[in-house]
């Protein structure tokens, strides 16, 4: 994403909130969107490790697993997230030709634990960054084995599911600042559980 652009950190659907007094449960509450958000995602890795093996024809292969990746991101970005977990990262132009980036999340309040399901948020973010790790994975073993004709499609698997796992962590973390502050507090926190620990034991 160009670091030109605009990025606005705004609250998800605003005229929109989802108020609902059930209490937090583990059940899935969006079976569909759940079995999309994974389906996609792991077909084209089954088809990419699979697909010489029924076919040898490497272009049926490709625009098979490219159709996969193009349907996933479009699923991820526009459905899954918002049903799932409450996120939904987009980008749109102004009057002016600027592009801005927009990174929503649900306003915190009381509700919002009870709008979101436990299990679909780790289906969510399990898929989210699971897969992708993979493709990274296929990139370096294709580069390493000389499958030449290979490393494009392995590559068009990274930028798509790289590009919703980057926007989704915008939106859970909020600005570049956040996420260096997280971090940063992150490492700070464990120095200091093993400071504590250390003193304890002597």
């Amino acid at each position: 994403m160009d670091s030109n652009d605009d990025i606005e950190d705004v609250s998800l659907f605003d005229a929109e909130e989802e108020t609902t007094s059930r209490p937090k449960k583990s059940k899935i509450r969006h079976p569909v969107a759940s079995f999309f958000h994974l389906f996609f995602r792991v077909s084209a890795i089954i088809v990419y490790l699979l697909c010489e093996l029924f076919s040898s024809s490497f272009i049926a292969c490709m625009v098979t697993i490219i159709l996969l990746l193009s349907c996933d991101f479009w699923a991820v970005k526009n459905v899954t997230g918002r049903l799932m977990v409450g996120l939904r990262w987009w980008n749109h132009i102004d009057e002016d030709g600027k592009s801005h980036w927009v990174f929503e999340s649900r306003k915190a309040s009381p509700q919002d634990s009870k709008t979101v399901s436990e299990a679909e948020s780790r289906i969510f973010w399990l898929g989210l960054i699971a897969c992708p790790v993979l493709w990274v994975i296929f990139a370096f073993s294709a580069l390493f084995s000389f499958r030449v004709k290979w490393l494009a499609v392995v590559i068009m698997g990274v930028v798509l599911q790289g590009a919703n796992l980057y926007g989704y962590i915008r939106c859970k973390v909020g600005s570049r600042k956040d996420l260096t502050s997280m971090a940063t507090s992150y490492l700070g926190k464990q120095f200091l559980r093993q400071t504590t620990g250390d003193d304890q034991t002597s």
